[in-house]
């Protein structure tokens, strides 16, 4: 049975490159492909997730929005990975910092991701499953970054299962973000968890690359319009470490 379209991607496999930008947004994916890409075709455009496959610096890169929270991109970096052909995806979206190091527009690598999903129970492990990154494509960002002059940091994220917690009784060091920056996790997404974990089972790399939208203890944060499109140095350094793949 031909598995081409999956019920979320209208495409064949030739339609993506082997590496994926994948934004949360799809607004994002539409404004990487438009300002980055030469030649950008739409690829996919299912439930509105913009798919895109163009050519940065000569190399094909296909970007596509990965929708919020594990589910969503558990969905797509599975079909992705597993349908599609695709060998390398790189997570670009935003982060709320909790270390007092970390401020607002600062660039973090996701070497490990901490979540309170369940996620890892779907592989059906006799333990903890720990999700990290893929060392190759990691190294090579660090490298762009430090290229670039770019604020960076590398560490453990946390990709959190909810947006809101019901905690306004709890004092601030007992809070959730307080007791993860404890154990030195940089900041809160919801995604690197899930795509880390497809990628281990596929055999495929991954690296979640975030851009600190706001910060969870100072409550420094950015306009949704500025998370939107504004995030360029994130969106630069990506594609360039695309383009060694």
């Amino acid at each position: 049975m031909n598995p081409y379209p999956t019920p979320h991607i209208d495409a064949a496999p030739a339609d993506f490159a082997e590496t994926v930008l994948m934004p949360g947004d799809p607004l994002r994916s539409k404004f990487i492909a438009e300002n980055f890409l030469t030649a950008p075709k739409l690829v996919n455009n299912v439930r509105g997730v913009q798919g895109y496959t163009g050519a940065y610096r000569g190399v094909p890169v296909s970007v596509m929005a990965s929708g919020m929270g594990m589910p969503s991109i558990g969905i797509y970096s599975y079909e992705l990975y597993n349908f599609f052909g695709v060998e390398n995806i790189l997570r670009v979206g935003s982060a709320g910092a909790i270390g007092a190091h970390i401020h607002v527009r600062d660039i973090l690598f996701g070497q490990g991701a901490c979540t309170t999903s369940r996620y890892a129970h779907t592989f059906h492990l006799p333990g903890d499953f720990a999700p990290i990154a893929d060392w190759k494509l990691l190294a090579a960002a660090v490298g762009h970054a430090e290229e670039m002059g770019l604020s960076y940091h590398v560490g453990n994220l946390l990709s959190s299962d909810v947006f809101y917690n019901d905690v306004s009784d709890l004092a601030p060091e007992a809070m959730p973000a307080a007791r993860w920056g404890k154990m030195g996790v940089m900041a809160i997404e919801m995604e690197a968890a899930a795509l880390y974990m497809n990628a281990a089972r596929a055999g495929k790399r991954a690296l979640a690359i975030c851009t600190v939208s706001d910060h969870v203890v100072t409550g420094e944060s950015l306009p949704a319009q500025e998370r939107q499109d504004s995030f360029t140095d994130m969106m630069e350094l990506a594609l360039r470490t695309a383009a060694d793949f």
